[in-house]
């Protein structure tokens, strides 16, 4: 099991993991062992998701969801398998964490009457510096 927080936990099951070889500089060695780890998720039918987390998920993450609906991740940071491979498992724990939560929804407010007298003398400085900028006589 996966824990992401107390209510979510990803039960290794269902996952799916392949390795392929990585790309980048080590030597020899890169081109015998697969130490690149992609992991698949599929996360329109992880049961050990809520539905709102779910919803929360695909909407932020849309671009990284395939048209079946597999989550998929890959790791090559590092030179070893086993260290890809928890790299994938962290950023899937990140990527999770991220829409745990609810988004806190904006109270709509209006300006208050001294901000916008604030703001109106701004401008008029504002507009004032510029025209002190201006050469008497008109255009060149």
């Amino acid at each position: 099991m996966i824990p992401v927080s107390e209510r979510i936990q990803i039960p290794e099951t269902e996952l799916e993991w392949s390795y392929a070889r990585s790309g980048g500089p080590g030597g020899q060695n890169v081109n015998k062992v697969s130490s690149k780890a992609v992991l698949r998720w599929p996360v329109t039918t992880s049961p050990s998701l809520p539905d709102e987390v779910r919803a929360r998920f695909l909407k932020r993450y849309v671009h990284r969801v395939t048209v079946e609906g597999d989550l998929v991740l890959s790791s090559e940071r590092y030179r070893d398998q086993p260290r890809n491979r928890q790299d994938c498992l962290d950023k899937l724990v990140s990527m999770l964490q991220v829409v745990l939560k609810p988004p806190t929804v904006r109270k709509v407010t209006k300006p208050s009457k001294g901000s916008k007298i604030r703001r109106l003398q701004a401008k008029k400085h504002q507009s004032a510096t510029k025209a002190g900028r201006r050469t008497p006589g008109g255009d060149d």
